[in-house]
């Protein structure tokens, strides 16, 4: 299978220069990072992609066999970073591929030069007996999932702007709506459950390759309590709370974004975990 063409991958930006790969969470795909792109390309060089299943990527490759758990797309990603060969990278992973990341470097440290994880949440569903808040009861994701099996598209409607926050700016939940409507039914169903019902809190201290945790400052998908919870569980890691509100901060608050990437990036040591 040729990778770039499974994922749709893109590489723009400065040849040469310290690699950012940007990656894609539900129901969305390498074109919701088109905003923070340009100011990322003048000092990096810039790796997007599609998830399979999504965007422009190679539907054939797609099976729930594969993709009914979070391995197959974090072996989507080692298979990419070998493919471009372009050393040691940042995995900047918005939503759930935050958690691709997580489990990819823990598999491959060298792999990575660092980790930005924009937005993450190891697990959705609040676990009472521990105390972690993951911002959903298991009665609140249970009906959440069989809404969207039963009208995937009336789903979308009423969801994406919930996911984006932002009320006062719609063309922001309109775009995600549209994100999600373009996905084909069968695969969101699978992809949803795998988002939603994955539990990686465990993986947390796996990480050992620098990593930066940035949260939104008001996020109905993964509240403050979630950053706090990653950045205490990975060794090092750096925590920033953005100004942006909503789930998606690379489309409501794009600047900021690619500076807070930048400036981790810039950051990163020479010679450090994963070089």
């Amino acid at each position: 299978m040729d990778v770039r063409r499974r994922n749709h991958v893109t590489v723009t930006g400065r040849a040469g220069a310290p690699v950012v790969v940007l990656a894609h969470g539900f129901g969305c795909d390498q074109n919701l990072w088109r905003l923070v792109t340009p100011a990322l390309e003048r000092d990096f060089a810039v790796v997007r992609f599609d998830h399979v299943g999504a965007g422009n990527s190679d539907l054939a490759a797609w099976s729930e066999e594969r993709y009914a758990t979070l391995d197959g797309y974090v072996e989507d990603v080692l298979e990419l970073c070998r493919e471009l060969a372009l050393g040691p990278v940042t995995f900047v992973g918005h939503s759930v591929s935050a958690m691709m990341g997580v489990l990819a470097a823990a598999r491959e440290p060298k792999a990575f030069a660092g980790l930005v994880l924009l937005a993450p949440s190891p697990c959705f569903v609040d676990d009472p007996e521990t105390g972690y808040r993951g911002g959903f009861s298991a009665g609140d994701i249970e009906e959440l999932l069989e809404s969207l099996e039963a009208n995937y598209l009336g789903w979308s409607g009423a969801m994406a702007p919930v996911i984006m926050g932002n009320p006062e700016r719609p063309e922001l939940g309109e775009e995600l709506t549209n994100s999600f409507c373009r996905t084909d039914p069968g695969i969101a169903r699978v992809f949803a459950r795998v988002t939603f019902l994955s539990d990686n809190r465990a993986d947390l201290a796996s990480v050992a390759v620098p990593t930066l945790v940035a949260q939104c400052s008001s996020d109905a998908i993964a509240p403050p309590e979630v950053g706090a919870f990653v950045h205490a569980r990975i060794p090092g890691s750096r925590l920033v709370t953005l100004n942006a509100t909503g789930h998606c901060p690379q489309l409501a608050a794009p600047e900021e974004t690619a500076a807070a990437i930048t400036a981790f990036v810039k950051g990163l040591p020479d010679d450090g975990p994963g070089q």
